[in-house]
């Protein structure tokens, strides 16, 4: 039996069921490819995948077909880490990154202890985020709690599997922004009682980063995340060298910056460190064994001079990395401006990013990280139905690129350096199409037909 709230889209279907490698062609067994699919999508969730041809004897008469020949549809972008508050300091002339946060970052949070001016910036942010294809990020809101109850509020208004928190900050901060010790934990506390597992919705605790924390703030939220397991942890960590120098002086008996973190018991399964450029390979592997994820931010470590991303150093520890937007000091929501920005860090080290990798990482790659597979970052039965339909004729450039791809790793470069929030057609969320791009004016070019995932 089916419900009033159930269709069936028709489409060129990728999902992955592990990591591809880092080999031109993906491991075997690693990804599902339907040249001509069909997602069935029941309540929310996804009732049935496959050919097209298979699918369509099982289908009850009368369930409505959405007709996407001609496109591409994945599992919806997810983004680990990004900063909502900032989305109106995006393209601010550069800085690094302490200079960054005094002359942008921090009179810009000011603004959000007004509840007016969080839930506008978090409709226009969460508009954004849909409109380039992400349907999950893990977000930093303000040292306000109100900026944390007007994003979960419009997120739960959409139906949206978000994760997010409230930053805590007891120092070297403007006043307006920095909390009580005790009373940044009693706001957070408050905040996970009201939002933490509501609906679609999980709360991340957030300490900005070690500098603008007491041993006691980092240790007191240590202690939440001990009591309960099913939290989350992001924060930063050695982004900037400038930043490494300030750690070593504000904790002159720590060995090295993860350690300010590690004695304070923030390292975990849950735990998302943002940027992670500055380490060394010992570091890496005491972030792997605990389990924990670096966020890999391309263009704002780009942006802000930070430095180069070694991927590869993290995953010959088995060390997970998520990619990442870090808007505002990246320059792009997109999740394919971040995988743009993430081959081209990677040129520059000598480990090439593969279209499969990338696609991979910014769906159950990420998912996986964040502890979030069992729901999301996956075209299959039981999951839910978050995805986003890719148009690999969006833009007259983009057609012309894709009109001479004969695989579909050619298909999915082509997206991934070529590809803006025009390459979004639709995005979809809990079930629900939640964007959707006006209708190309162009489209005498098309992609040629493709048999398997070569």
């Amino acid at each position: 039996m089916t419900t009033n709230d159930s269709r069936l889209l028709r489409a060129e279907l990728l999902s992955f069921d592990a990591d591809p490698g880092d080999e031109d062609t993906p491991a075997p067994g690693s990804v599902t490819h339907h040249p001509d699919g069909a997602l069935w999508i029941e309540n929310g969730r996804i009732r049935a995948i496959g050919d097209y041809a298979t699918l369509v004897p099982e289908l009850p008469a009368g369930l409505e077909v959405i007709d996407h020949r001609g496109k591409l549809i994945t599992p919806g972008f997810i983004d680990s880490h990004v900063h909502y508050v900032q989305l109106e300091i995006m393209a601010s002339y550069g800085r690094q990154l302490l200079d960054w946060l005094n002359d942008y970052t921090f009179p810009e949070e000011l603004e959000f202890a007004s509840r007016e001016h969080a839930d506008a910036l978090s409709e226009a942010f969460l508009d954004e985020m849909l409109r380039v294809g992400t349907t999950t990020a893990q977000v930093f809101c303000s040292s306000h709690p109100v900026s944390v109850d007007a994003f979960f509020a419009a997120s739960r208004r959409r139906g949206l599997c978000m994760l997010a928190g409230k930053v805590l900050m007891d120092r070297h901060a403007p006043e307006g922004l920095t909390d009580d010790t005790l009373g940044g934990i009693r706001d957070s506390e408050r905040l996970i009682g009201d939002w933490h597992g509501k609906g679609r919705l999980g709360y991340s605790l957030t300490p900005r980063f070690a500098p603008t924390s007491t041993r006691a703030q980092l240790d007191a939220t240590g202690a939440i995340l001990r009591n309960d397991s099913s939290l989350w942890l992001q924060t930063h960590l050695a982004e900037n060298t400038g930043e490494l120098d300030w750690v070593a002086e504000l904790f002159p008996g720590s060995p090295d910056y993860l350690a300010v973190y590690e004695a304070s018991g923030l390292v975990g399964p849950r735990s998302t460190f943002a940027h992670g450029i500055h380490l060394d390979q010992e570091m890496r592997a005491r972030l792997a064994e605990r389990g924990a994820n670096l966020a890999f931010c391309p263009s704002s470590n780009l942006f802000l001079g930070s430095g180069l991303f070694d991927r590869q150093a993290a995953r010959e520890m088995g060390l997970g990395v998520t990619f990442a937007s870090d808007v505002g000091g990246g320059t792009d929501l997109s999740g394919l401006a971040t995988l743009k920005a993430a081959y081209q860090v990677g040129q520059l080290r000598g480990q090439p990013l593969t279209a499969w990798q990338g696609f991979h990482g910014l769906t159950l790659g990420n998912a996986r990280a964040l502890s979030l597979s069992d729901r999301i970052g996956r075209l299959a039965p039981g999951m839910d139905a978050d995805f986003v339909v890719l148009d690999p004729a969006a833009t007259p450039l983009l057609a012309r690129r894709a009109a001479r791809c004969h695989t579909l790793g050619e298909t999915l470069f082509a997206l991934m350096m070529l590809g803006d929030d025009r390459a979004v057609a639709e995005t979809w969320a809990n079930g629900r199409l939640q964007h959707r791009r006006e209708a190309a004016t162009w489209a005498n070019l098309s992609p040629t037909p493709r048999p398997g995932a070569g």
